[in-house]
């Protein structure tokens, strides 16, 4: 299960190509591609410029009129999809951050 408080990485091995305001995005590895439409694309530059999910869930509730659980189970959806596809890697909140030890 995905924690909103968590971050996503984008793997080495990801090619991203923006198509007007689609992408295609290919796992070099696999050789799968997935391709995003207009609002996937979004989804994908949020949460991949984002400090956590849910920066940029919050971003997409004030850029989209959607009902806030329905766009949180899309989200959510896509996430999964483009982990199974080697796409994305979700990162622990904690990880990578400064002991304060």
């Amino acid at each position: 299960m995905v924690s909103f408080a968590d971050r996503v990485e984008v793997l080495p091995h990801v090619l991203v190509r923006f198509l007007d305001k689609e992408s295609v995005l290919l796992n070099l590895e696999t050789e799968r591609y997935f391709g995003l439409d207009e609002t996937g694309t979004r989804m994908w530059q949020l949460v991949t410029a984002s400090p956590n999910i849910d920066a940029a869930y919050q971003e997409l509730q004030n850029e989209y009129d959607v009902e806030s659980e329905l766009l949180r189970v899309h989200f959510t959806e896509l996430l999964g999809q483009l982990v199974d596809y080697g796409l994305l890697q979700i990162q622990p909140a904690d990880v990578g951050t400064d002991s304060t030890v």
